[in-house]
């Protein structure tokens, strides 16, 4: 999805119906009594060639206690804040209220692409109520009619320059993953972070673990809001640092508690922007809280970066709190070795985010991941190394047929990805390819980063089978046979 789009509006405008009409199904329910939308509902829309989320939010009421009217408006305009384009609705009819006004103020200091819809615009009767909506200072309204698809065109051509703007963003924003390997042998090294081109860090982990107070150290300035109360951080955000002289873009991110207990729909699209992070990161730097540590949804996080393919470091903050540091280290690296055997060998660092203490070895263990994840091995080690791990523990013979691994090459790096030529790929068993990745990660130093290892089948064909030779005319006659002449 290239964007998201957030409809917001007064109770009773049409937001639901103009959201059923994006996506092309009836998943919001549609009323003619105001309020029947309460939650935000996320759908997958479509609009021409266009394809982005769209959010259906429940009626602005100018409300801000704490009743349900009030917190339902709380949660739109988190929407808002975090959509990349936000829809003001307007009932055309009805035309411009002061409701509709206080709601103007607020989107235009929120959100910066703000499209103004008057709908229910068909016929003469909403004439008057589209030029009041010159009013609220929003540029020009476009005319909808989201019940019968009027105007549907013109928000096509409205969307298609800002979803070119952020489709380019996110290409510069996205990091270079899966990079195919060269045909030359050379190795060479992983690429030099620049201002231009920062080394990319997504920091995650869960609520209260310290994230924005550890980037707030690494950048020397209260950029971002911390306290004691968890998740205070509700989307994600960028800072750009110069880190002990590397060049690096943060994200942090909205802290992910366990799936049971996200309840609020709010908190779910805070999650989810967490994991785009991720996802636009090369190093991904799990944070845990040392009082508290692996606890099962930092197992998840961590094990979704890896997954995701990208380089991961584990720091453990709050480290000036824990009197007995010896014994708490010994303890984690061992929690580490036995609950993540999938990034075993990752770097994992202490570090108090408060203080400062430990950056220097936060900074030195994100190169150093940074570094494994654009690890090449040339194919003649590689083959080498191939014949004395099967010499040294055979591929197993299933049903009596025997697995021949004949050949292995490098094909990309970010993450390490390798493939094996053999027969009967499919009948390996998995306990023999974790086998093979733990001997690249000890004897080509990839401790910790992701390794992606294939098994390509060749089957057990002669490769001679189907090719036709000429026979020589000497070993013809040698055998007697004549030779026409033409």
């Amino acid at each position: 999805m290239s964007f998201t789009l957030a409809i917001v509006g007064r109770p009773n405008v049409g937001k639901s119906t103009l959201f059923n009409r994006l996506v092309g199904k009836k998943l919001a329910l549609v009323d003619d009594q105001p309020g029947v939308t309460r939650d935000l509902r996320e759908g997958d829309a479509r609009l021409g060639d266009l394809k982005f989320t769209v959010i259906d939010s429940a009626g602005l009421e100018d409300v801000t206690d704490d009743s349900l009217q009030g917190r339902m408006r709380r949660l739109t305009e988190r929407a808002v804040e975090m959509a990349d384009i936000c829809l003001f609705v307007i009932d055309a009819r009805a035309g411009v209220t002061p409701t509709d006004q206080v709601f103007a103020d607020i989107l235009r200091k929120k959100n910066a692409h703000v499209i103004l819809a008057a709908n229910k615009a068909e016929g003469k009767n909403a004439d008057a109520g589209v030029l009041d909506a010159y009013a609220l200072g929003l540029g020009e309204p476009l005319r909808l009619s989201a019940e019968h698809g009027e105007g549907m065109d013109e928000l096509y051509h409205m969307l298609r320059p800002l979803a070119e703007e952020f489709a380019a963003k996110a290409a510069a924003d996205a990091p270079e993953v899966d990079v195919d390997v060269s045909d030359d042998e050379s190795e060479e090294g992983p690429r030099t972070p620049t201002r231009e081109k920062p080394l990319q860090i997504a920091v995650i982990g869960r609520p209260n673990a310290g994230k924005s107070t550890l980037i707030n150290k690494i950048i020397g300035e209260e950029r971002l809001l911390t306290g004691p109360e968890a998740g205070i951080t509700r989307d994600a955000i960028s800072v750009s640092a110069d880190f002990m002289g590397t060049p690096m873009r943060i994200f942090d991110t909205a802290g992910m508690r366990k799936k049971a207990k996200v309840t609020e729909k709010l908190e779910k699209l805070s999650v989810s922007d967490g994991l785009r992070a991720v996802r636009f990161a090369e190093v991904v730097v799990v944070l845990l809280d040392v009082g508290i540590p692996f606890e099962q949804q930092d197992l998840r996080i961590a094990d979704f970066a890896e997954s995701e393919g990208r380089a991961v470091v584990v720091a453990a903050n709050k480290w000036d709190l824990e009197e007995d540091k010896t014994e708490k280290l010994k303890e984690l690296r061992e929690s580490f070795e036995r609950l993540l055997p999938q990034l075993r060998g990752a770097p994992m660092v202490t570090v108090s985010a408060k203080t400062g203490k430990g950056l220097d070895r936060l900074h030195a263990a994100i190169l150093k991941a940074y570094d494994v994840w654009n690890r090449r091995v040339s194919t003649a080690k590689l083959n080498q190394w191939l014949g004395a791990m099967t010499e040294a523990h055979p591929p197993p013979a299933p049903g009596g047929r025997r697995i021949k691994l004949r050949y292995m090459t490098q094909v990309k790096t970010r993450p390490p990805a390798f493939v094996v030529m053999c027969n009967h790929g499919d009948m390996l068993p998995e306990s023999y390819s974790r086998y093979l990745v733990n001997g690249l990660r000890a004897d080509f130093d990839m401790p910790g980063t992701p390794i992606r290892l294939t098994m390509r089948d060749q089957g057990d064909k002669n490769p001679f089978k189907d090719k036709k030779f000429h026979t020589p005319s000497r070993l013809r006659k040698h055998k007697g046979v004549q030779i026409k002449k033409s």
